[in-house]
């Protein structure tokens, strides 16, 4: 008869395994958009398409000071002024709009194609913009927008307004106040149903989850990464079995640092089993963020002292929008370039366009080579 054999015993956990079971309370961190305390400049908007019901909703929650809505169609503008903005005067030249010495700060938010000129005109009427994304078609045009800042002595910011989705603005500044140490992997994913955009300009763009959506991650990972280079890219579009708009609603991106590994994975005909996560994978720690939507997220810290859950407030629609308006109102009183500034978001664009030019040729870019968007 063979000996019976105890069965083996659950092995100890490591100290490792100790550390990560452990929990404490999650640091405070400035998360949240800020304001200047002293400061609200009147505001001109240019352009009151559908997007700008997010922008002066968050306006009028943060008691800023919109004095002109600016459409080519008079009744966009009226109808925003209407539910947001009562006081504010309408016009449809926006040449009447840069000629009040009054505003200070305008808003554009056309569509990239025709934005150009009107940034230019803006500059050079002496007011501060801030710039709906994506911000230019162009490199050099960004470019040259950006140098007409700094000769007119200007500041320029791009509405890259997923950075104050407060689990990509928490998931940021735990970083930057070191908690993660050096990062060695960001990972984005989303799974949703963009198919809303059936019967909208937006179904006409080819790239669009590349294009017009994706540039949030393009641009978060740009920020998080600011003293790395983007080496290379390389990118893949899909469309789905059965869809009928023109852009592939399947799309992912690879990017290569020096020492740092990226991943976007977006899956834009999801209807069921909607997911989006954020992952930072750092030396000294690491924060993963997950949820059915953007709008709800739960986000854990992990570093050596254990795991932090921190209940994050706000959501990404409106406060990335104020979030963006509030960094060039603080960066103008403080007499600073914005963290948003049209400068930086270059690399981030160019990174993009790679991306898009990856997709359509099946090559790896390195990015910048591309000028144009494809």
């Amino acid at each position: 008869m063979a000996k019976r054999t105890s069965p083996a015993s659950k092995a100890a956990p490591t100290p490792e395994d100790a550390h990560t079971q452990r929990t404490f309370v999650a640091p405070e961190l400035p998360y949240r958009p800020q304001d200047p305390p002293n400061y609200r400049p009147r505001i001109g908007l240019i352009g009151c398409g559908g997007i700008t019901g997010q922008h002066l909703n968050a306006y009028r929650k943060a008691n800023y000071d919109v004095a002109v809505l600016c459409d080519v169609e008079r009744k966009n503008a009226v109808s925003r002024q209407e539910e947001f903005f009562p006081q504010a005067n309408v016009v449809t030249d926006y040449h009447e709009l840069l000629a009040r010495d009054d505003i200070e700060v305008v808003d554009i938010t056309t569509h990239p194609n025709v934005r150009p000129p009107l940034i230019e005109a803006a500059l050079e009427a002496g007011k501060h913009v801030l710039s709906q994304k994506p911000f230019v078609l162009d490199l050099d045009v960004g470019q040259r927008l950006v140098d007409l800042a700094k000769a007119k002595n200007r500041l320029l910011a791009v509405n890259q307004n997923a950075r104050w989705a407060p689990h990509f603005s928490y998931a940021r500044e735990a970083y930057q106040t070191g908690l993660l140490g050096n990062l060695h992997g960001v990972h984005l994913s989303k799974r949703w149903d963009h198919r809303w955009v059936a019967g909208t300009p937006f179904e006409k763009i080819k790239h669009l989850i590349l294009y017009d959506f994706a540039i949030h991650g393009f641009d978060f990972v740009n920020y998080l990464l600011a003293d790395e280079k983007p080496l290379k890219v390389f990118a893949t579009t899909t469309r789905t079995h059965d869809q009928n708009l023109l852009p592939a609603l399947s799309a992912t991106a690879t990017i290569v640092y020096s020492h740092t590994q990226v991943t976007l994975s977006y899956d834009a005909a999801t209807p069921y089993g909607q997911q989006e996560s954020t992952y930072l994978a750092g030396s000294e720690g690491s924060v993963f963020s997950t949820g059915p939507h953007e709008r709800e997220q739960t986000l854990r810290l992990y570093t050596k002292q254990g795991i932090a859950q921190p209940k994050l407030e706000g959501c990404w629609f409106p406060d990335g929008f104020h979030g963006a308006m509030g960094e060039l109102l603080c960066a103008i009183a403080e007499g600073r370039q914005p963290t948003n500034n049209a400068a930086q978001n270059l690399t981030g664009l160019a990174t993009c366009f790679a991306a898009v030019h990856s997709a359509e040729t099946g090559e790896v870019v390195v990015p910048g080579e591309v000028r144009r968007m494809p």
